[in-house]
């Protein structure tokens, strides 16, 4: 049995909620988009119907009515639920943050146990790592290694919590003796040190939500100039996503307070070290 026509719902939250209501009068094919649709809410805001349909099973056509049975015009105006999920609101401040660590999950117990939090975050990091691995495709990283092995300079930009990052990869290039440049921004400087960028160099940028304006004015300038843009962000749908020559997302396994740098480090050093081995061959070849 399929739903009766009800208002669409308009946030993520508000889906789910209708969907947890009413899953017991969803047809059994409905029903199984419906369990898709909440395990894997990113293949649903980046897949097509065609794709989807194909992954659980069913055929086109049942994307459609479970759009239309939630109260949507098509499956475009509930994708765009999905979508809105990945480039939600504003991170809270650090100060909520670290109020919001203490309390823990009852919102009244405070954490402070120094074994508990190092737990907390082996489990997040061992999950971010898998999710680098499954969303970062193999074609993505040659093609990767290929751009920044093969430019003339790498010029490296981040702010807040990705410069470290951004200074990992200057520093695993400079010892493979390549020519790297980080724009860290001393003396306000960083605009003008990105106009001698040319198209034979390749400008890396790392940036995660809240993804810092200024990093993002300077990559959108040097793209504008036809200079290829390498992103290391968090999702596809970052604002990178139009001026970007390669986007690597890294994503984000957790919503705890205090994000993990352990995945897009793990980039940066598979990056560091494939471009090795990128350079020994191509020497080798010469020889």
């Amino acid at each position: 049995m399929s739903l009766e026509k009800i208002a669409a719902p308009r946030t993520y939250e508000d889906l789910t909620s209708q969907l947890a209501q009413r899953h017991g009068k969803l047809s059994d094919r409905l029903r199984q988009i419906a369990e898709f649709a909440v395990r894997h809410p990113n293949d649903m805001a980046l897949g097509t119907v065609s794709s989807l349909a194909q992954a659980i099973g069913v055929q086109p056509s049942a994307m459609l009515r479970f759009a239309n049975s939630l109260g949507y015009d098509g499956f475009s105006e509930m994708q765009q639920v999905f979508r809105a999920r990945l480039v939600d609101a504003a991170s809270p401040s650090y100060r909520d943050r670290i109020a919001s660590m203490r309390r823990g999950q009852d919102g009244d117990r405070r954490v402070g146990d120094p074994a508990d939090v190092l737990a907390e975050f082996v489990a997040d990091d061992i999950a971010s790592l898998e999710s680098l691995y499954a969303a970062v495709p193999a074609g993505k990283l040659d093609q990767a290694v290929r751009l920044l092995a093969e430019a003339d300079t790498v010029f490296l930009l981040a702010q807040g919590r990705s410069f470290p990052i951004a200074y990992y990869l200057d520093y695993g290039l400079c010892r493979l003796d390549l020519r790297s440049h980080l724009l860290d921004g001393v003396g306000g400087l960083v605009h003008q040190r990105a106009r001698v960028m040319t198209t034979r160099d390749v400008l890396v940028v790392v940036s995660f939500k809240d993804y810092a304006p200024d990093t993002l004015r300077v990559a959108t300038e040097v793209a504008a100039r036809g200079v290829p843009v390498v992103v290391i962000t968090d999702v596809p749908l970052s604002p990178y996503a139009a001026l970007a020559t390669l986007s690597l997302e890294v994503g984000e396994a957790s919503n705890k307070p205090f994000r993990t740098l352990v995945a897009p480090i793990c980039l940066a050093q598979t990056l560091v070290v494939a471009i090795g081995h990128h350079l020994a061959a191509r020497n080798g070849a010469i020889s």
